[in-house]
Protein backbone atom coordinates (compact mmCIF):
# COMPACT_ATOMS: atom_id res chain seq x y z
CA UNK A 1 0.00 0.00 0.00
CA UNK A 2 1.61 3.19 -0.98
CA UNK A 3 0.47 7.19 -0.72
CA UNK A 4 0.22 9.16 -3.67
CA UNK A 5 3.02 11.57 -3.79
CA UNK A 6 1.76 15.16 -4.88
CA UNK A 7 2.84 18.51 -5.30
CA UNK A 8 1.72 21.85 -4.19
CA UNK A 9 -1.33 22.54 -6.64
CA UNK A 10 -2.28 25.93 -8.30
CA UNK A 11 -5.26 27.92 -7.46
CA UNK A 12 -6.74 26.57 -10.89
CA UNK A 13 -5.71 22.96 -10.13
CA UNK A 14 -7.54 23.81 -6.99
CA UNK A 15 -10.50 24.94 -8.37
CA UNK A 16 -10.77 22.00 -11.18
CA UNK A 17 -10.48 19.47 -8.38
CA UNK A 18 -12.93 20.67 -6.71
CA UNK A 19 -15.23 21.01 -9.39
CA UNK A 20 -14.77 17.29 -10.00
CA UNK A 21 -15.24 16.54 -6.63
CA UNK A 22 -18.52 18.48 -6.53
CA UNK A 23 -19.61 16.81 -9.85
CA UNK A 24 -19.02 13.39 -8.50
CA UNK A 25 -20.69 14.21 -4.96
CA UNK A 26 -23.73 15.63 -6.36
CA UNK A 27 -24.76 12.68 -8.08
CA UNK A 28 -23.88 10.16 -5.27
CA UNK A 29 -25.64 12.84 -3.40
CA UNK A 30 -28.59 14.28 -5.22
CA UNK A 31 -30.46 16.79 -2.98
CA UNK A 32 -27.97 17.67 0.00
CA UNK A 33 -29.35 19.51 2.75
CA UNK A 34 -28.62 19.35 6.58
CA UNK A 35 -29.72 16.25 8.15
CA UNK A 36 -30.12 18.15 11.18
CA UNK A 37 -34.38 17.66 11.59
CA UNK A 38 -36.46 20.88 11.66
CA UNK A 39 -39.46 23.12 10.95
CA UNK A 40 -38.55 26.49 11.51
CA UNK A 41 -35.24 28.86 11.43
CA UNK A 42 -35.55 28.57 15.37
CA UNK A 43 -35.11 25.10 15.33
CA UNK A 44 -32.19 24.74 13.08
CA UNK A 45 -30.45 27.37 15.05
CA UNK A 46 -31.21 25.48 18.62
CA UNK A 47 -30.06 22.23 16.36
CA UNK A 48 -27.02 23.64 15.57
CA UNK A 49 -25.86 24.59 18.63
CA UNK A 50 -26.60 21.11 19.84
CA UNK A 51 -24.45 19.56 16.76
CA UNK A 52 -21.06 21.03 18.35
CA UNK A 53 -19.03 17.82 18.98
CA UNK A 54 -21.67 15.90 18.66
CA UNK A 55 -23.24 13.37 15.97
CA UNK A 56 -26.43 14.80 14.09
CA UNK A 57 -27.97 11.56 14.63
CA UNK A 58 -27.82 11.83 18.75
CA UNK A 59 -28.75 15.80 18.16
CA UNK A 60 -31.95 14.41 15.97
CA UNK A 61 -32.51 11.86 19.03
CA UNK A 62 -32.77 14.43 21.04
CA UNK A 63 -34.65 17.52 19.28
CA UNK A 64 -37.69 15.32 18.57
CA UNK A 65 -38.69 15.21 22.31
CA UNK A 66 -37.22 18.91 22.84
CA UNK A 67 -39.51 20.79 19.83
CA UNK A 68 -42.31 19.50 21.62
CA UNK A 69 -41.40 21.10 24.81
CA UNK A 70 -39.95 23.99 23.56
CA UNK A 71 -42.03 25.95 20.84
CA UNK A 72 -40.88 29.65 20.62
CA UNK A 73 -38.42 31.50 21.39
CA UNK A 74 -39.83 32.63 24.48
CA UNK A 75 -40.02 29.19 26.33
CA UNK A 76 -36.29 28.88 25.47
CA UNK A 77 -35.76 32.37 26.76
CA UNK A 78 -37.65 32.00 30.04
CA UNK A 79 -37.15 28.09 30.83
CA UNK A 80 -35.03 27.00 34.24
CA UNK A 81 -31.47 26.25 33.19
CA UNK A 82 -31.58 23.25 34.63
CA UNK A 83 -34.56 21.68 33.36
CA UNK A 84 -33.12 22.73 29.55
CA UNK A 85 -29.52 20.88 30.99
CA UNK A 86 -31.56 17.54 31.84
CA UNK A 87 -33.31 17.75 27.98
CA UNK A 88 -30.05 17.77 26.06
CA UNK A 89 -27.46 16.27 28.80
CA UNK A 90 -26.65 13.40 26.27
CA UNK A 91 -25.62 16.05 23.60
CA UNK A 92 -22.71 16.62 25.94
CA UNK A 93 -21.17 20.33 26.75
CA UNK A 94 -25.03 20.72 27.90
CA UNK A 95 -24.03 23.18 30.73
CA UNK A 96 -22.51 25.33 27.93
CA UNK A 97 -24.92 24.78 25.28
CA UNK A 98 -27.75 25.66 27.52
CA UNK A 99 -27.00 28.49 28.37
CA UNK A 100 -25.93 29.84 24.64
CA UNK A 101 -29.88 28.87 23.53
CA UNK A 102 -30.74 30.72 26.67
CA UNK A 103 -29.26 33.69 26.09
CA UNK A 104 -29.70 33.37 22.29
CA UNK A 105 -32.94 33.34 22.70
CA UNK A 106 -33.09 36.41 24.91
CA UNK A 107 -31.15 38.17 22.40
CA UNK A 108 -34.04 37.33 19.63
CA UNK A 109 -36.37 38.55 21.56
CA UNK A 110 -34.62 41.66 22.82
CA UNK A 111 -32.93 43.15 19.30
CA UNK A 112 -34.83 40.73 16.96
CA UNK A 113 -38.90 41.06 17.72
CA UNK A 114 -38.05 36.89 18.34
CA UNK A 115 -37.06 36.25 14.63
CA UNK A 116 -33.88 34.39 13.51
CA UNK A 117 -32.03 37.02 11.52
CA UNK A 118 -31.59 36.75 8.30
CA UNK A 119 -27.63 37.99 8.03
CA UNK A 120 -24.37 36.39 9.10
CA UNK A 121 -23.30 39.79 10.84
CA UNK A 122 -26.41 39.80 12.90
CA UNK A 123 -26.48 35.87 13.21
CA UNK A 124 -22.31 35.84 14.82
CA UNK A 125 -23.47 38.44 17.53
CA UNK A 126 -25.61 35.81 18.61
CA UNK A 127 -24.49 34.04 21.51
CA UNK A 128 -23.35 30.53 20.83
CA UNK A 129 -23.28 31.45 17.06
CA UNK A 130 -20.26 30.76 15.25
CA UNK A 131 -19.60 31.03 11.13
CA UNK A 132 -20.50 27.68 11.14
CA UNK A 133 -23.64 27.79 12.57
CA UNK A 134 -24.12 30.98 11.23
CA UNK A 135 -23.79 28.98 7.66
CA UNK A 136 -25.95 26.15 7.94
CA UNK A 137 -28.90 28.16 9.65
CA UNK A 138 -28.51 31.17 6.40
CA UNK A 139 -27.79 28.02 3.43
CA UNK A 140 -30.61 25.79 4.46
CA UNK A 141 -33.57 28.01 6.05
CA UNK A 142 -33.05 31.21 4.07
CA UNK A 143 -30.88 30.02 1.08
CA UNK A 144 -28.06 32.61 1.29
CA UNK A 145 -24.47 31.85 0.47
CA UNK A 146 -22.65 34.16 2.56
CA UNK A 147 -19.80 31.52 3.03
CA UNK A 148 -19.36 27.61 3.57
CA UNK A 149 -20.18 24.95 6.73
CA UNK A 150 -17.15 24.15 7.67
CA UNK A 151 -17.52 21.50 11.02
CA UNK A 152 -15.66 18.53 11.60
CA UNK A 153 -16.73 16.75 8.32
CA UNK A 154 -15.51 19.12 5.90
CA UNK A 155 -12.39 20.33 7.85
CA UNK A 156 -11.23 16.68 7.29
CA UNK A 157 -12.31 16.03 3.61
CA UNK A 158 -10.77 19.78 2.40
CA UNK A 159 -7.42 18.47 4.04
CA UNK A 160 -7.60 14.93 2.56
CA UNK A 161 -8.75 16.72 -0.52
CA UNK A 162 -5.52 19.13 -0.62
CA UNK A 163 -8.36 21.57 -0.77
CA UNK A 164 -6.72 23.87 2.19
CA UNK A 165 -3.40 23.41 4.54
CA UNK A 166 -4.75 25.38 7.50
CA UNK A 167 -6.62 23.79 10.49
CA UNK A 168 -8.35 26.88 10.96
CA UNK A 169 -11.99 26.54 10.39
CA UNK A 170 -12.38 30.07 9.07
CA UNK A 171 -9.18 30.06 7.09
CA UNK A 172 -10.14 26.37 5.66
CA UNK A 173 -13.49 28.21 4.77
CA UNK A 174 -11.37 31.17 2.84
CA UNK A 175 -9.52 28.79 1.02
CA UNK A 176 -12.44 27.21 -0.17
CA UNK A 177 -14.49 30.42 -1.12
CA UNK A 178 -11.57 31.03 -3.22
CA UNK A 179 -11.96 27.62 -5.22
CA UNK A 180 -15.61 27.26 -5.27
CA UNK A 181 -18.08 29.23 -7.33
CA UNK A 182 -20.18 30.93 -5.08
CA UNK A 183 -23.31 29.06 -5.94
CA UNK A 184 -22.14 25.84 -4.98
CA UNK A 185 -21.32 27.01 -1.45
CA UNK A 186 -24.57 25.83 0.34
CA UNK A 187 -24.26 22.70 -1.43
CA UNK A 188 -20.69 22.20 -0.91
CA UNK A 189 -20.68 22.01 3.08
CA UNK A 190 -24.08 19.69 2.78
CA UNK A 191 -22.01 17.16 0.52
CA UNK A 192 -18.51 17.23 2.23
CA UNK A 193 -20.87 16.33 5.51
CA UNK A 194 -22.83 13.47 3.78
CA UNK A 195 -19.43 12.05 2.27
CA UNK A 196 -17.69 12.26 5.64
CA UNK A 197 -20.60 10.84 7.19
CA UNK A 198 -21.05 8.13 4.59
CA UNK A 199 -17.45 6.94 3.20
CA UNK A 200 -14.35 9.31 4.23
CA UNK A 201 -14.49 8.41 8.11
CA UNK A 202 -11.97 9.68 10.29
CA UNK A 203 -10.47 6.75 11.19
CA UNK A 204 -11.32 4.26 9.12
CA UNK A 205 -12.07 6.17 5.32
CA UNK A 206 -13.83 3.71 3.00
CA UNK A 207 -11.22 4.73 0.24
CA UNK A 208 -12.06 1.53 -1.85
CA UNK A 209 -15.24 2.60 -2.63
CA UNK A 210 -15.02 6.16 -2.86
CA UNK A 211 -15.52 7.84 -5.93
CA UNK A 212 -12.98 10.44 -5.35
CA UNK A 213 -10.07 8.00 -4.79
CA UNK A 214 -8.38 8.64 -8.03
CA UNK A 215 -8.18 12.35 -7.27
CA UNK A 216 -7.79 12.31 -3.49
CA UNK A 217 -3.75 12.97 -2.74
CA UNK A 218 -5.13 10.66 0.34
CA UNK A 219 -6.06 7.65 -0.73
CA UNK A 220 -4.60 4.40 -0.36
CA UNK A 221 -3.76 2.83 -3.57
CA UNK A 222 -4.21 -1.29 -3.27
CA UNK A 223 -3.03 -2.14 -6.86
CA UNK A 224 -5.62 -5.22 -7.14
CA UNK A 225 -8.30 -2.63 -6.52
CA UNK A 226 -10.89 -1.65 -9.16
CA UNK A 227 -10.71 1.99 -10.35
CA UNK A 228 -14.35 4.31 -9.77
CA UNK A 229 -16.87 3.08 -12.46
CA UNK A 230 -17.12 5.40 -15.16
CA UNK A 231 -20.38 6.85 -14.04
CA UNK A 232 -18.73 7.62 -11.09
CA UNK A 233 -15.54 9.68 -12.79
CA UNK A 234 -17.75 11.54 -15.28
CA UNK A 235 -16.96 15.33 -14.21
Amino acid sequence: MAKRKTKTPTLEELKKRAATVLSRLKRAYPKPSTALHHSSPLQLLVATILSAQCTDERVNMVTKELFKTYRTVDEYATTDPGVLEHAIHSTGFYRAKARNIINCCKVLLEKHKGNVPGTMGELIQLPGVGRKTANVVLGNVFGRAEGIVVDTHVKRLAERLRLSTKTDPEKIEQDLIQTIPRKDWIATGNLLIWHGRRVCHARKPKCPECSLNDICPSADIVISLPPPSPSQRKA
